[in-house]
């Protein structure tokens, strides 16, 4: 039997009485060795990172070996103290929010609501993009853009059923609570394109993913399975009302050039999950859960739910203030090594300016071949001339547009054969 340990430990730290619960599997200090059992489960691990010291974080090589091995050599003792950031702590590690009983499962507050404000304080700070590229900006891949949100998705099934720590009741839970709000929500925000722009919308559909898992995080393994159908479909609907009609009527919202919605699906779907803590945390899963205060549920609970949901607000209030504050600390200090914005000539050129090489190399995006230094071949001239005989004829069946894309592809690859 393990020796007491000489001051007390908060219970944020314990997860004890619940399935499969190592000694040394206590609460944040060691979350990276429950994310390093998972990925010797996926990848075949290494002893480089487990193995026999050869640097103070570094192991010597070696080949991949059993998780035995690996969890004797990542075996640490238990501490009472999490070093963390601040929101980390006031939520999980003992800190005043905590003690009163705010509650965040997984993270919506700590990560999401920080980073939603975060990212639309350093949007707003660091200015709007040219006219012309806020006008139009299609997807840049949507096959690439459904594999990452299929890996997301994926991921966060170890994302809120990891964050129980230990292998019980909460942690099954929390796995498909999130699979069933994530899903609720992207039906939901479907729904919202069809009825409002006539048509279903991939982007949308993905959109309506993000926000669904979002907003379930500080909530997974606390609420029963019938309230993450209810908080999908506000997953689905409010944050796509912030960002479809709030966003466009709201000056403050237009200050910032938000390329991504990240203050609709984090900083919204974030303090949205959070309340949803409030009014659908379940008393016997808190207890499961050795919350801090004793009693704790949802307002649906009755008791003293009412006071859950404004226990919520106001924790939702102190990251918001705390990351905003921060924020602009940040910049401010980053603005005095190095510029956070580009030069305006910089901007209409883009990545070429900053790296000498661009993303896409796509011959034909408002580029003309200079005529000094590549000057066309008698045949091409000849066709040129030709070309331009007929074009009356080809302007009654085209588009000024289309002729002008026409000709630079059939002179583009004439000089490229000729050449």
């Amino acid at each position: 039997m393990a020796a007491p340990l000489s001051q007390p430990v908060s219970s944020a730290y314990i997860n004890s009485g619940f399935g499969a619960t190592p000694e040394w599997l206590n609460k944040e200090d060691n979350a990276w060795q429950l994310a390093a059992a998972t990925l010797q489960r996926r990848f075949a691990e290494c002893k480089m990172s487990f193995g026999e010291q050869l640097l103070p974080i570094w192991g010597k090589a070696g080949p991949a070996l059993g998780y035995t091995f690996l969890l004797s050599q990542a075996g640490m003792p238990s501490t009472e103290h999490l070093h963390g950031d601040v929101g980390a702590f006031t939520m999980w590690g003992g800190g005043f929010l905590w003690q009163w009983g705010v509650i965040d499962y997984a993270g919506g507050y700590v990560i999401h609501v920080s980073s939603g404000v975060a990212g639309f304080v350093t949007a707003y700070w660091v200015g709007p993009r040219l006219p012309k590229d806020r006008e139009r900006f299609p997807p840049n891949n949507m096959l690439l853009m459904l594999t990452g949100a299929g890996l997301l998705w994926l991921g966060w099934s170890g994302f809120s059923g990891g964050a129980a720590f230990s292998a019980h009741i909460v942690s099954g839970l929390a796995v498909v609570n999130t699979h069933v709000c994530a899903s609720m929500s992207m039906l939901t925000w479907t729904a919202m394109d069809v009825s409002f722009f006539g048509k279903p919308s991939v982007i949308g559909a993905v959109q309506g993913v993000m926000t669904g898992l979002v907003v379930v995080t500080p909530a997974a393994g606390l609420v029963p399975g019938w309230s993450a159908l209810i908080m999908g479909l506000l997953a689905g609907s409010i944050p796509w009302w912030t960002m479809m009609v709030l966003h466009k009527r709201w000056w403050l919202l237009q200050k910032a050039d938000d390329t991504l919605g990240v203050i609709h699906t984090h900083g919204v779907g974030g303090i949205l999950g959070g309340i949803c803590v409030g009014l659908f945390a379940d008393p016997t899963l808190c207890k499961y859960m050795h919350v801090a205060r004793e009693h704790t549920n949802g307002a649906f609970y009755g008791g003293n739910g009412g006071l859950q949901v404004l226990k919520q607000l106001v924790g939702a209030l102190f990251i918001i203030v705390w990351n905003l504050i921060f924020a602009l600390v940040i910049l401010f200090a980053i603005g005095l090594i190095t510029p956070l914005r580009l030069s305006e000539e910089h901007l209409l050129v883009g990545d070429d300016a900053e790296h000498g090489e661009e993303a896409y190399a796509l011959w034909g995006d408002g580029e003309k071949i200079d005529g000094v230094k590549h000057p066309a071949p008698p045949l091409l001239q000849s066709l040129r001339s030709d070309a331009l005989r007929h074009m009356p004829i080809a302007q009654q069946l085209c588009t000024s547009e289309q002729i002008q894309l026409l000709h630079s592809l059939a002179e583009t690859c004439l000089y490229i054969i000729l050449c």
